[in-house]
């Protein structure tokens, strides 16, 4: 059988998963919070896949490899983000579910606005859910419609709707559950994905396995192995400098704080998950696929481009770069599994934004505002549904008619994750500032990025994540300067919530050690693996054939799953035991109505 009729077999296979988890929940969720966040129910196999799956979307299948295309092996250190992403989840996941479980949070509003005594914070967290709903997925929709017309020849809009059906269906029948279980088959697709055109790229007959691929490696120019520089100091800062990675992980560092994975962080049965998906599945997992087998695929499109040879020679867009590797080295049968993991890859972060953002805007503007807190667990359920096909329409509406706003948009978009570490910052650590500083900080923060990455983009080659965390907390820390306070109810509440807290998650002497070791050991690995000092690997060591940088990014990747291990288990920071499960079940304070 032809390449296309395989792929259509797979994705046929694919939609009646998918479908069977949507119809499954649809029959089974009767509860406002089992739609949600899934009755706080989902386990620790589902949790451990599906979020990693979430957390690598189709950018990273098709636009990792196309981006190593373009830039070179310096852009290769975005690979970084299997540590730097799951690294949030370290600092906040665990204190999250423990504040869910004990006040009863469904949305992140709720967390923010309860602990802040805001409502200004709680629009705050919808308008952030919301952008970052509609244009990221509008991202990954457009990208699975792009796939399946360089594949299969499906018209761009045809393609856009028939995938934002399927995403559709699942998210809009069966609600979060439906999303995570539809995860686990998605993260197997994606890691698998990659892993299988990555080895036929590097066994092509073009290279002859690894030694081939290693020495037409070295003979490309010097612009495609090195790091440029550590900063640029221009106003309008180019390229992928030695900061501009650093401060470009930053951006990705927000992934794991968006409201959508609070609300799945919310909705895990127990926490017990946490370290493994942030220590193993992210870190050692994806990390081994996008390290080398995505490189081999962005680095063999760069070295068939430069040697001339078929389609490869007239590449303009890192975007075919994937879509030709697949049609130019897969047999019949992998191009239909690899096309999945890529469909399944992109599905895996627009379903969860899709879904989460159309409860955010239920419980937080509907429930809350339009009904004044009182609707039926059923009427919220049909409610959350249409707000959910109403985001879905969105994106696909700003993805097929304005495609040059949405790469701007996109890009704004996976910056608001990271400004949430204003809000966590103070939440969950106890950063003292004042409620108008938190509102005033996330508004200047918003701004910030919008002015970094439109009017004056990347100013010393840093990217708009950070000047948006770094004026945020500014703002923040300036009110409190200017002598701002909250009332006595809100630091009452807050000085509660931080006492609970310390008390529930207060780590062994073993843990307070590590702790303190490792507020070192990471500033250590960010500034050598990632940030000013990664500019050493263009001259540093070389081992089995792959070039000083590449040589130098393996090394350092190996370093960090050591570190996030010694985060995780070590330090405390992402396991609990059996006590602090117990006394979140047991010492509840139910803040939030469900009905």
């Amino acid at each position: 059988m032809q390449g296309t009729t395989w792929v259509y077999i797979m994705l046929g296979l694919y939609i009646i998963y998918c479908f069977y988890w949507g119809l499954k929940g649809y029959f089974t969720e009767k509860t406002s919070s089992g739609y949600a966040i899934a009755g706080r129910s989902i386990p620790f196999f589902a949790f451990l896949m599906a979020s990693t799956a979430a957390s690598f979307s189709g950018w990273t299948f098709i636009g990792h490899p196309g981006a190593i295309w373009k830039f070179g092996l310096a852009y290769a250190f975005a690979s970084f983000y299997v540590i730097t992403i799951p690294i949030t989840g370290t600092f906040f996941s665990k204190r999250t579910w423990l504040m869910g479980k004990r006040y009863g949070f469904i949305t992140p509003g709720d967390m923010y606005a309860y602990y802040y005594n805001s409502e200004a914070i709680r629009w705050l967290v919808v308008l952030a859910a919301v952008l970052y709903a509609v244009f990221y997925s509008a991202l990954q929709l457009m990208a699975s419609a792009a796939l399946f017309n360089v594949i299969c020849g499906v018209p761009i809009t045809m393609g856009a709707l028939f995938m934002g059906f399927i995403v559709w269906f699942y998210v809009c029948t069966g609600g979060l559950k439906a999303s995570t279980w539809v995860g686990v088959i998605q993260f197997i697709l994606l890691v698998g994905g990659i892993i299988i055109l990555g080895f036929y790229v590097i066994n092509a007959p073009h290279f002859g396995g690894w030694s081939g691929f290693s020495a037409k490696l070295y003979a490309l120019e010097d612009k495609f192995l090195q790091v440029p520089k550590i900063i640029d100091l221009s106003l309008r800062g180019q390229g992928w400098t030695s900061i501009y990675i650093l401060t470009y992980m930053f951006a990705l560092m927000g992934i794991q704080c968006s409201p959508a994975f609070t609300m799945w962080t919310f909705g895990i049965k127990s926490p017990k998950p946490l370290a493994w998906q942030q220590a193993f599945m992210s870190t050692f997992v994806v990390g081994f696929s996008l390290f080398f087998f995505a490189t081999f695929q962005g680095m063999g499109a760069k070295i068939l481009q430069v040697a001339g040879v078929g389609k490869f020679a007239a590449i303009t867009s890192d975007k075919v770069v994937v879509p030709l590797l697949m049609q130019e080295f897969l047999p019949p049968f992998m191009l239909g599994i690899v096309f999945v993991g890529a469909i399944a890859a992109i599905h895996s972060t627009a379903a969860p934004y899709i879904g989460t953002g159309g409860s955010i805007l239920l419980r937080d503007v509907y429930w809350r505002y339009v009904k004044k807190q009182n609707a039926s667990n059923a009427e919220q359920i049909w409610v959350n549904r249409v707000l959910a096909t109403v985001l879905i329409i969105a994106a696909l509406g700003v993805g097929l008619t304005s495609k040059a706003a949405l790469v701007i948009l996109g890009a704004l978009a996976t910056c608001f994750g990271f400004i949430m570490y204003i809000l966590l910052a103070g939440c969950l650590w106890g950063f003292r500032f004042p409620t108008i500083g938190a509102i005033l900080g996330m508004i200047s923060a918003m701004i910030s990025i919008f002015v970094t990455y439109k009017i004056i983009p990347k100013p010393l080659s840093m990217h708009p994540a950070f000047w948006g965390v770094a004026v945020g907390f500014v703002v923040a820390y300036l009110c409190r300067g200017l002598g701002l306070k909250d009332s006595e109810e809100t630091r009452a509440r807050q000085q509660e919530v931080r006492e609970w807290l310390d008390s529930v998650d207060a780590p062994s002497e073993s843990g307070r050690k590590w702790r303190s070791a490792m507020k070192v050991v990471v500033p250590l690995w960010y500034f050598f693996a990632i940030g000013p000092a990664c500019i050493l690997a263009n001259n540093a060591f070389s081992f089995c054939g792959f070039p000083a940088i590449w040589s130098w990014q393996i090394v350092w990747w190996i370093l960090g799953i050591v570190m996030m291990w010694a985060l995780c288990f070590k330090a405390e920071m992402a396991t609990t035991n059996e006590t602090q499960i117990e006394r979140a079940d047991t010492e509840t304070m139910i803040v939030v109505r469900e009905t």
